[in-house]
């Protein structure tokens, strides 16, 4: 059965361009595989759409699928059917110079014998490295990559990690022939952040801690890629001894609402210069201990 690419992005035969366009964009949002992950009906109909804008957006594709229903025409041509219908003979259909009508012979020498000159092939697909730092990951961010003389902004998720891809569709080298254009994929690398460290969705952070809270127990303030918080110490603190807050670390990727954890690494520090007084009195204390 042909495909209905009116019915597919929701739009009526003689929708402008325009509005052609606002139904995909629409729809394209809705089913896109980054907003529906693991969902094969959304990968399916993302696809859909996806070939019915292709069609409907190009003036002589468009043209041939209101003629056909098809822009495969060879589709469009069976042996004499049955049920009411009446079928053209393909043998009478001279597909050449249809190509040769629509696509001005483009092509035609470069797929060999026997190919059907209708299967364009698309154009490849560009890798791209893209940099952003940790507190950049932590929130998202944009990029702007200039592409013939345009601006295009990319999005980059919030949890993206070192290798993360980024799919620009339609931004890749041109398609032979006047074929769909390939893909521009950002390739994330995401910089070593000097305060905190990462491993997956979690974060590590040194905590300076004074040897009297450590002793004595207390607070101390523990720094995040949000705000501060304030992290209760009990007495008896060594030094190199973790505590996990538990959601402060890494959002994870296309996982709205949740969050790696943070663990504070305590370390202690002493007092570099005593006078007479105190280093009498820190002697005192290490004697009566024992």
């Amino acid at each position: 059965m042909a495909k209905d690419y009116y019915q597919t992005l929701g739009v009526k035969k003689d929708a402008s361009e325009k509005e052609i366009k606002q139904a995909f964009r629409k729809l394209a949002k809705k089913y896109h595989p980054d907003a529906n992950p693991g969902d094969p009906t959304a990968e399916a109909k993302f696809k859909e759409i996806n070939e019915a804008y292709e069609v409907l957006t190009d003036a002589e594709k468009r043209k041939m699928y209101d003629q056909f229903g098809t822009v495969r025409p060879e589709q469009a041509y069976q042996p004499w059917g049955n049920g009411g219908r009446v079928y053209t003979n393909v043998d009478d259909v001279d597909f050449s110079s249809i190509f040769d009508q629509f696509f001005g012979g483009a092509g035609r020498t470069t797929r060999g014998a026997g190919a059907s000159p209708f299967q364009r092939a698309a154009g490849r697909d560009i890798e791209q490295e893209v940099s952003i730092s940790l507190r950049e990951a932590y929130s998202g961010a944009q990029r702007i990559i200039t592409k013939d003389g345009r601006r295009i902004k990319a999005n980059i998720p919030a949890g993206a990690t070192t290798g993360t891809k980024v799919r620009l569709s339609g931004e890749g080298e041109p398609g032979p022939g006047g074929g769909r254009a390939g893909d521009l994929y950002l390739v994330v690398r995401v910089e070593p952040d000097p305060q905190f460290e990462r491993d997956g969705d979690d974060l590590t952070v040194d905590v300076k801690l004074d040897m009297f809270t450590a002793m004595l127990g207390g607070e101390v303030e523990v720094p995040t890629l949000d705000r501060p918080v304030k992290l209760k110490i009990p007495a008896g603190t060594q030094s190199g001894r973790r505590f996990r807050l538990t959601g402060k670390g890494i959002p994870r990727l296309r996982q709205k609402g949740e969050f790696g954890d943070l663990y504070a690494r305590m370390l202690i520090t002493v007092p570099s210069n005593l006078d007479d007084e105190q280093r009498e009195w820190v002697e005192r204390l290490r004697d009566s201990m024992k």
